[in-house]
């Protein structure tokens, strides 16, 4: 057998984004109290490991490999980081309040489905073809594939300011935005005379904390106003898009999550914080 092929790379990020995760990580190990020289990498080169996995979807075969280390030992590693990162995420009304100052008059808000590999957990819903079978709880009719639902709040010009814990794929943006207990209270308490928190009408029915389009009925088609008034309003929320985007695009490990689908609400967090970090904004 001939000798493997090797090749250079370079992570598109950088040192200061490494040194802020590892100070994460070396701070973490204080808190545990871990004693030096046990650890198979140290947190300059775990945090390469993570950053890795997030910006470029590194598979952890290949993060093993590369670090000469254990396939669990590279998972720890890796959830290690998730989670450190994902604790230094702005809470919803930190992120309410900051929007405030820096003179937003409105947030958006919309949800995400992050895709995740196959999951067969029977849901609520029997199937159509086998009602003695349960569609999978991660299975999204809408997009046709597994994945988990995220709320995300974004500034007037689509930068993300939070994340939501996920929901399951089934549920539809009303209900999962319904299910975080602080979501709608805090959204209501921002919204006054001078602010206002804008959704699509895939939130119909929480207008006491949202602002959502005029819904068109069969008996009751749209005025001229009323068509003016959506038009507004969509062209107002259009930038929330990208906040979406913006995570999805800046990390690769979003796009398809492999790991359990319970984490993709903590690797969302910790997403948004590299890219606060990454950009030196907040709001």
């Amino acid at each position: 057998m001939s000798d493997p092929v090797t090749y250079t790379a370079v992570l598109p990020i950088d040192q200061e984004t490494v040194h802020f995760v590892s100070g994460l990580l070396a701070a973490e190990r204080r808190r545990r109290g871990t004693r030096g020289r046990r650890r198979a990498l140290g947190c300059y080169r775990q945090a390469v490991l993570v950053l890795r996995w997030f910006v470029d979807g590194t598979r952890l075969a290949q993060l093993t490999a590369d670090n000469r280390i254990g396939s669990s030992t590279a998972y720890r590693y890796l959830h290690e980081g998730i989670d450190v990162l994902a604790a230094a995420a702005p809470g919803l009304r930190g992120a309410l309040l900051a929007a405030r100052a820096a003179g937003h008059p409105h947030v958006t808000v919309d949800g995400t489905l992050v895709r995740t590999d196959r999951c067969q957990v029977p849901g609520p819903t029997a199937r159509a073809d086998r009602p003695e079978r349960r569609v999978d709880l991660w299975w999204s009719g809408k997009h046709t594939c597994h994945g988990g639902n995220v709320q995300v709040i974004a500034a007037p010009d689509g930068w993300p300011i939070w994340t939501s814990p996920v929901r399951p794929g089934r549920e539809h943006d009303t209900t999962a935005l319904r299910t975080h207990p602080e979501a709608l209270p805090l959204l209501a308490e921002w919204t006054d005379a001078d602010h206002r928190a804008l959704g699509d009408l895939g939130y119909e029915g929480e207008q006491a904390a949202l602002t959502t389009p005029i819904k068109k009925t069969i008996d009751a088609p749209l005025t001229t106003d009323q068509r003016t008034v959506n038009l507004l309003h969509a062209a107002t929320r259009a930038p929330a898009e990208r906040g979406n985007s913006l995570l999805k695009t800046s990390f690769k490990a979003l796009r398809r999550v492999s790991l359990c689908p319970w984490r993709i609400g903590a690797i969302t967090a910790a997403a948004l914080v590299l890219l606060h970090h990454m950009h030196d904004r907040t709001t």
